[in-house]
């Protein structure tokens, strides 16, 4: 029995495939941040755009979104999975390095402007506990919309970056005692009892214990398990349950989600799998932060903002102004040079996506009233609204080079220094990592079977598990940096198809790649192969060089001898083919 399909059930997924399927390629051809095209279309689409249009004109109801509250439910998945790929790309050692960043200007910054936002609320005639919440609500920046930016500009790692991320992960978590705080400012019922404040800490603590130990005893046994079922449905399942899993562990403790997924990002950074995983979520990532763009826009209650023009939009530019110049400031006595201060004033300066959170909660619990709680919501998003603009100010202002910040090196980051990628870690791979460390030459590996990585993890060395035949994985195991590629699979087809999407991605990289015979050492070269060294020939070679010294020859004659026809061999393979020769390996391509 067939299922009855109801289309307007799927209208609004279609709308927002749609709308990504529009803004991203067009955004990106006009060079502009397609979060900015996210946004104006959650606006258009949303009930207060064509959703308002559509009472009079019936047609424009297709073209709007029905359900507002399902979408900012499934979008705040976004925020999650981008925390999840920062912590991916981060470590504890890297983490550790920018402690002073974290604690010290992220502390300071949500100090000053809750101080700051929350006076100019007192003054405005809010009650104390009002401002207070208030200045909790838009001290806090927008992690969504800012990291997005830095990826795009490839400012993540400069020293604005590094500082701005390192203030963004104190405001993650800064937000779980301010909920708690606002729930604590309650007033009580007569007869109530309070908890001790530390009670109340106690379920996030024991969240983040639960997922530190999850992830130190059981997390990599769990991957390298499915790793071995060499089924890549069965990782991607793996890698979504991870994400969410941590994320729900962390809001059942009182935390947010995504400083749970944050966490387990972390604890994957240092296992083998992790370029693997960044692959997999990467998609997921994408699609749900530019539903999170859209819900954004949805919010915004244009209605209210034409009602009060002056004071929301009064409202939105003083909190850019006063936040970035406490950020500039703070960063300045942080030693950051003027221009990185300048970047990272800039970035953080609008309100973020927890103010809908903090204000929420205070307009349920009656710390603020309604009435002024949208109205700062609606200043806030239109804060939110300017930081891509912003973003291209800053990039301006601080300059396009990127000053990086000193970080310790981390053993087995192929992000810290250009290394020999080696595809493949099997009896060849292994041997050729070996010539390379004898060099004191640096060097990473990746290969597919799990049981090859984890032997050479064991053995201490820098080598990931995934599929090196994919764009993505190859750039995250460094082959932008790479001075040469060596592809050492057995696995003809793979190695192929390997060497043709690192030419593809390195027009100049040296690429070596292992041949099982001359044939397949031509093929090679015809994708790109710097050398090709077919099994066939090189046995051949040894087997000659052995017996030629056996018998008597001179040493010095067999080894200038083996140059020579190893050299004559790889002339004859970069040879071009005849005309006969194409022909006939046409006809046999089509099976004529």
């Amino acid at each position: 029995m067939e299922g009855h399909v109801e289309p307007g059930a799927y209208k609004d997924v279609v709308l927002f495939l749609l709308t990504a399927g529009v803004v991203v390629p067009l955004f990106r051809r006009w060079r502009i941040s397609p979060i900015l095209g996210f946004l104006g279309a959650g606006v258009v689409l949303g009930p207060y755009g064509l959703g308002a249009l559509a009472q009079e004109v019936r047609w424009l109801s297709a073209f709007t979104i029905d359900n507002p509250d399902e979408v900012a439910q499934l979008a705040e998945f976004g925020v999650v999975f981008l925390l999840f790929m920062i912590g991916l790309e981060l470590s504890w050692e890297r983490l550790k390095s920018l402690r002073r960043y974290v604690f010290g200007l992220g502390g300071l910054q949500v100090a000053v402007c809750l101080g700051v936002s929350g006076g100019a609320a007192f003054a405005f005639g809010q009650p104390p506990l009002a401002a207070v919440a208030i200045g909790a609500a838009l001290a806090l920046s927008s992690t969504a919309i800012v990291m997005p930016i830095l990826s795009e500009q490839k400012r993540q790692h400069s020293l604005a970056g590094r500082a701005t991320f390192s203030v963004l992960l104190f405001q993650d978590l800064a937000v779980a005692p301010i909920l708690v705080t606002l729930t604590l400012l309650r007033p009580q019922a007569e007869g109530a009892v309070v908890l001790n404040p530390l009670l109340t800490f106690l379920p996030a603590v024991l969240g983040i214990a639960a997922l530190f130990a999850f992830g130190r005893l059981l997390l990599r046994p769990m991957l390298r398990s499915v790793a071995r079922a060499k089924s890549e449905e069965l990782f991607v399942a793996a890698c979504l349950l991870v994400v969410i899993g941590a994320g729900l562990v962390s809001a059942l403790t009182g935390l947010s989600m995504a400083l749970g997924a944050f966490i387990a990002g972390l604890l994957l950074a240092e296992t083998e799998f992790r370029h693997e995983v960044e692959v997999v979520i990467e998609p997921f990532k994408g699609l749900l932060l530019g539903l999170f763009f859209v819900s954004v826009g949805i919010g915004l209650n244009v209605p209210l903002l034409l009602e009060r023009p002056l004071l929301i939009v009064g409202s939105a530019v003083g909190l850019l102004v006063a936040n970035s110049a406490v950020i500039f400031l703070l960063a300045r006595s942080f030693r950051l040079k003027s221009r990185s201060a300048i970047e990272a004033a800039l970035l953080l300066a609008g309100a973020g996506e927890f103010a809908f959170v903090i204000l929420g909660q205070a307009m349920s619990q009656g710390h603020v009233a309604r009435e002024v709680g949208e109205t700062v919501l609606v200043a806030a998003t239109l804060s939110m609204f300017s930081i891509p603009l912003l973003a291209m100010l800053g990039l301006r202002l601080g300059g396009r080079r990127v000053q990086p910040l000193e970080l310790p090196p981390e053993p087995g980051d192929a992000e810290t220094q250009p290394r020999v990628l080696v595809v493949g870690y099997g009896r060849v791979g292994r041997l050729v990592g070996d010539m390379l460390s004898r060099h004191d030459i640096p060097w990473v590996a990746a290969d597919r079977e799990s049981r090859l990585v984890d032997q050479g993890r064991r053995a201490g060395k820098s080598i990931y598990f995934g599929d090196a035949s994919r764009e993505d994985f190859l750039m995250r195991c460094g082959l932008a940096d790479a001075p040469a590629l060596v592809v050492t699979m057995d696995d003809a087809e793979g190695v192929e198809a390997i060497v043709a999407v690192a030419r593809a991605l390195r027009p100049t990289l040296t690429i070596v790649a292992r041949a099982r015979d001359a044939r397949h050492a031509h093929r090679l070269y015809e994708l790109g192969a710097t050398d090709a060294v077919p099994e066939t020939m090189e046995a051949s070679l040894q087997l000659s060089e052995a017996v030629l010294v056996e018998i008597g020859v001179p040493m010095g004659l067999v080894i200038a001898s083996i140059h020579e026809r190893r050299d004559e061999f790889r002339a004859a393979l970069n040879r071009p083919e005849s005309l006969g020769g194409r022909a006939r390996r046409f006809q046999r391509e089509r099976g004529v």
